[in-house]
């Protein structure tokens, strides 16, 4: 029988290879800004066009290569970091597999020019998907000049499987932003279609942190530092009150190689224990330095995964760094940056009345909380009267609606029909009573015994189906703004918005682009005018990175999510008779609701036979 296994040919080995390391844009960026850093270099240029699909130049001033060396980068395994299986173990550089070069010059047109200091002439090589194409001695500046073109020309399959624009610019501005943060001393640029979106100096880690995240960092930062015998740890953590709701302004860097670890972001989170909300995230930047004997990179081709040799204690001296820093210090309103330590700061009293008084603000757990049993008595009995007051909101006056063509009435009609939550709707109406508990819940008898609705949770059901109908047919209304809000954005959040300008703005919201990374705010949606345009716009964006990044959920739905969260009624509000009402009515007119669109309850029924169990049992 006639043998069938064979080598495969370098170029489709090649490709294959690529697989692994070049999966996207954002990919060879991540290569090349390595390889500049491992040459040694102080400054370090990126230009993209068409989001890195037509064009990714890197250009930096590093040592340089040699002309052998110069051809040799771009063969597989070729690498100047590692001699014996043992240097595995001690890696310090960002690269050392030697698969970058091959394997993007396997998926694109490539074009070197590089150049030593005390070389008269630099090397410059050309490469087309594996296929060399020349070679040739040229007068070029010291350091490295690397051009990819037309990214996957050679494979279209693997062309066809990237998003558009937008999504992938803002990958290659988080793997941008990443290298940077871990690099203060080196100065970076990026230019995206021949337009300056970063330009950062060598500085200090707070520095670096506002010139890519914005002014308004400024004074969030608490400086966390920590030295043990098996590592040293330094960084920023933010403010309690500035966490947010997507996972997105998180980095850990182990010896200055950007890391994912959902353990160790647990260490920090949990430090964070009664201080943020559940659901929400605060910011950090913190560098672990350890021995590379106690830890592996070699796990993953992209290298974001490593596995330490003790990770519990690495979990244990971070969280107890990260307490020790809130404990500890309290960040001033501004930075100087003519001091070694970049903060003032004094003895903070998180736990003291001054967290009490935080803790109202977010939650009202506290608020109308009153001493005197008899005020409490009083204020009982003027609830109690006001529910014996109430009046509902009947079905004639919805018929009545209906017929003079108001759509909300006609789905309410319709929705009376719907078996089980017509009968609930019945017997809300037939009992009429209705009143507020706790300024949260809305309670009203029902046939069975008492419905309890979350208020909250009843209006963002209400709201999210609203805004699904409004995206979906693109005839969100906006309400101007009687002084527009200007708003500065960050080259992701602002790629981010660019990429769903058309949801935007079919939602309500009203604003322009006014070049760099500024917008203004000219209007809002009509169901959010109760909340500042700039607050609710910025609000709305982080919940949309949340849901859309973490559910997978369409562009409409994971916006109509976070529009919803933002325009609904909040808990500790209070509502009068006919709110309630609307509310009841409206809710059993949607088509889900039981749940909120993130899958809470909304409502229960307190069954009549439990109330009387109750009252029966005895102890």
């Amino acid at each position: 029988m006639q043998d069938i296994i064979h080598l495969l040919p370098d170029s489709i080995a090649n490709q294959i290879a690529a697989g692994e390391v070049v999966q996207r844009p954002a990919s060879v960026v991540k290569e090349l800004l390595e390889n500049s850093l491992d040459a040694g270099a102080a400054e370090v240029t990126l230009i993209v066009k068409d989001a890195g699909k037509a064009l990714i130049q890197v250009i930096d001033d590093g040592k340089g290569m040699s002309e052998t060396d110069a051809r040799m980068s771009f063969e597989r395994h070729a690498t100047s970091k590692i001699r014996t299986s043992e240097d595995l173990f001690t890696v310090k550089t960002m690269g050392f597999r030697g698969e970058a070069l091959a394997s993007i010059a396997a998926v694109a047109q490539v074009e070197l020019k590089t150049r030593r200091e005390n070389d008269d002439l630099g090397t410059v090589i050309q490469i087309d998907g594996s296929m060399f194409k020349g070679q040739h001695h040229d007068a070029c500046r010291k350091g490295t000049a690397i051009l990819v073109k037309n990214l996957f020309f050679n494979v279209p399959a693997r062309r066809n499987f990237l998003k558009g624009n937008p999504v992938e610019m803002r990958h290659i501005l988080e793997e941008f932003q990443r290298i940077a943060l871990a690099w203060p001393d080196v100065s970076f640029s990026l230019y995206q279609e021949d337009e300056e979106i970063y330009n950062l100096k060598p500085g200090k880690l707070s520095q670096r942190i506002i010139g890519i995240f914005g002014k308004s960092y400024k004074e969030q930062l608490i400086p966390c530092q920590e030295e043990t015998d098996s590592l040293k740890l330094h960084g920023y953590v933010g403010k309690a009150e500035n966490a947010k709701k997507s996972r997105g302004e998180q980095f850990f860097f182990v010896n200055n190689r950007f890391i994912k670890s959902s353990y160790l972001n647990h260490a920090v989170v949990s430090a964070f224990d009664m201080l943020i909300p559940d659901g929400s995230f605060p910011f950090f930047v913190l560098f672990i330095e350890i021995d590379p004997v106690h830890i592996d990179v070699n796990v993953h081709p992209t290298k974001t995964e490593i596995k330490f040799d003790d990770e519990r204690n690495i979990y244990a001296q971070l969280k107890s760094a990260v307490r020790k820093a809130l404990g500890s210090y309290h960040v001033t309103p501004s930075l100087d940056f003519g001091t070694d330590t970049n903060f003032n700061f004094y003895q903070s009293k998180i736990g003291s009345s001054g967290s009490l008084t935080r803790q109202e603000r977010d939650y009202g757990q506290f608020k109308g909380v009153e001493s005197d049993s008899g005020k409490n008595l009083q204020n009982w009995e003027k609830l109690y009267a006001s529910a014996l007051k109430t009046e509902t909101l009947t079905a004639r006056v919805i018929n009545e609606q209906a017929e003079k063509g108001d759509p909300l009435a006609v789905t309410m009609q319709s929705a009376a029909n719907i078996d089980g939550i017509s009968e609930l709707a019945k017997n809300t109406e037939q009992q009429g009573s209705v009143f507020q508990v706790q300024m949260s819940y809305i309670a009203t008898p029902v046939k069975s015994g008492l419905m309890i609705i979350d208020q909250q949770a009843a209006h963002e059901r209400i709201c999210y189906e609203r805004f699904l109908d409004l995206l979906h047919n693109n005839t969100g209304t906006s309400q101007q703004l009687l002084f527009p809000e200007t708003v500065e954005l960050n080259p992701s959040d602002l790629s981010l918005v660019m990429e769903l300008e058309q949801e935007i703005k079919g939602a309500g919201f009203a604003y322009e682009h006014l070049g760099n990374t500024t917008i203004v705010i000219n209007g809002v949606p009509s169901l959010l005018m109760d909340e500042s345009g700039k607050k609710v716009f910025l609000s709305v964006l982080q919940d949309y990175k949340t849901n859309y990044m973490e559910f997978k959920n369409d562009k409409a739905e994971a916006l109509a999510r976070s529009l919803a969260v933002n325009a609904a009624i909040k808990r500790n509000k209070k509502l009068g008779t006919t709110e309630m009402k609307s509310i009841i009515d409206r809710l059993f007119a949607c088509k889900n609701p039981n749940n909120t669109p993130g899958g809470r309850l909304i409502y229960f029924i307190l069954d009549g036979e439990k109330i009387e169990d109750t009252f029966n049992t005895t102890t």
